[in-house]
């Protein structure tokens, strides 16, 4: 009977290559950043043309509605280059940073486990831009709109919470797994 080794080792490698089907998300997900930065800076070019250019009087909370749609842009941002950045390092190919100065901190130490953590407390953090801008201009907003925005950011805290939970317990088990298979060895 012939050895189905060498077609099996063909299979995996093709299996192994499928990952570089991910970059092409990725460059998509660069080109959106763009649009990101083109609407920030469109935003920003509004803010100082109506503050000082407009002649009509702009008050405290239209600026802070519009500076609050500013970090949220930002913070949308991001967390793009989280995904981006993060992702393609985790499922694709990493990025041999070590020692550039501009490294991230976090990309030291990434995996599904920290990317998935980092990404919800990001959501968390637009969702909270998001319901700010609800409270500041709810005369604004209809009572359906804010009990909802309320309750969506709630369910972006409990994932959050579940996710940190289910965390903590796979790297408790992951540990106690070592431990007891160290301790056979």
């Amino acid at each position: 009977m012939p050895s189905l080794k060498p077609t099996v080792d063909k299979l995996e490698m093709f299996i192994f290559w499928s990952r570089w089907l991910q970059a092409p998300l990725y460059l998509g997900l660069i080109i959106a950043q763009g649009v990101y930065v083109y609407l920030f800076m469109v935003e920003l070019s509004h803010l100082i043309g109506n503050l000082f250019f407009s002649g009509k009087q702009i008050n405290e909370t239209e600026v802070m509605l519009v500076v609050l749609g500013l970090i949220d842009v930002v913070m949308i941002a991001n967390l793009l280059i989280m995904v981006i950045i993060g992702g393609y390092e985790t499922f694709v190919s990493r990025l041999h940073l070590d020692g550039h100065p501009d490294q991230p901190e976090w990309l030291s130490h990434v995996n599904a486990g920290v990317l998935k953590i980092k990404l919800s407390t990001a959501i968390i953090g637009i969702s909270s831009i998001h319901l700010l801008k609800t409270f500041i201009n709810a005369e604004n907003m209809s009572e359906h709109t804010i009990k909802w925005q309320v309750i969506i950011h709630a369910v972006f805290l409990g994932s959050a919470l579940a996710m940190v939970w289910v965390d903590r317990i796979m790297s408790q088990t992951l540990a106690m797994s070592k431990a007891q298979h160290a301790a056979r060895h």
